[in-house]
């Protein structure tokens, strides 16, 4: 099946010797499984602080990794990870490969896109067709979010986002950047809020506030066939609003 070229996001290369150590101790997942060939893992950086920076789709290849990234992050992204190199052997590289990703029968060098089997798969090389798939409303009946829409830079924390869900992050891996706000989260507190698919009946613009009467409850996100993913604080979620469109579970 002929995929469809997935135009917003860029591919890097990541080669040296100690690519898969270095990223272990810098990204939420654990990465090591991709020394046994080919494989896809989906991963975030985040800060000290246990917030969000950017995430992305790491693809082993021989001798290399593919770095699968939106491209509205992607120079920010490649030039904080070179910062943290020192004198580790790893280097960035930007390639002229394309995204190509697709629903139902995969080609014979397609991954399955490892958050959720409802995103297909994924492959890299020469462009593949105009886009045509509705992936928001993929994504808003899953919950999955997306960069820079739920998913927001310094903002964001991975478990409220659903990264455990959709395999993330790992808790079994030892220390990263951030490591310690995120296992503190899953181990010591119950989560109040978080992205859920919610219904609505109306219309109301993305970043649109959700209210309870006068209270905020939370943020509107994406949208499709009356449905779409909100941030929500879970006390609060009856009798919304937002905007002049009514919001329910």
């Amino acid at each position: 099946m002929l995929g469809e070229t997935a135009a917003d996001r860029r591919v890097y290369t990541v080669t040296g010797a100690d690519r898969l150590t270095f990223l272990q101790g810098m990204v939420s997942n654990d990465v090591l499984p991709l020394a046994r060939g080919d494989g896809m893992v989906w991963a975030a950086l985040l800060t000290p602080q246990g917030k969000y920076l950017a995430d992305f789709l790491l693809v082993a290849q021989s001798d290399r990794l593919l770095l699968d990234i939106k491209d509205s992050i992607a120079e920010t992204t490649i030039r904080r990870l070179s910062m943290y190199r020192l004198r580790a052997d790893v280097q960035f590289a930007a390639t002229e490969l394309s995204v190509t990703r697709g629903l139902g029968e995969a080609p014979a060098d397609a991954l399955p896109d490892p958050r959720h089997p409802a995103l297909g798969w994924r492959a890299y090389g020469p462009s593949g067709s105009a886009p045509s798939i509705d992936w928001d409303a993929i994504r808003v009946a899953h919950c999955i979010p997306e960069t820079g829409i739920e998913l927001v830079p310094d903002d964001s924390y991975l478990l409220e986002s659903g990264f455990e869900r959709l395999h993330g992050v790992d808790f079994r891996k030892g220390c990263y950047v951030g490591q310690e706000v995120t296992a503190r989260m899953k181990h010591k507190t119950e989560l109040k809020k978080g992205l859920i698919t919610v219904s609505i009946e109306g219309e109301a613009q993305a970043g649109t506030p959700i209210l309870q009467g006068e209270k905020p409850a939370g943020t509107l996100f994406t949208q499709s066939q009356g449905r779409a993913i909100a941030y929500l604080r879970f006390d609060r979620a009856e009798n919304l609003t937002a905007g002049s469109a009514k919001i329910s579970l």
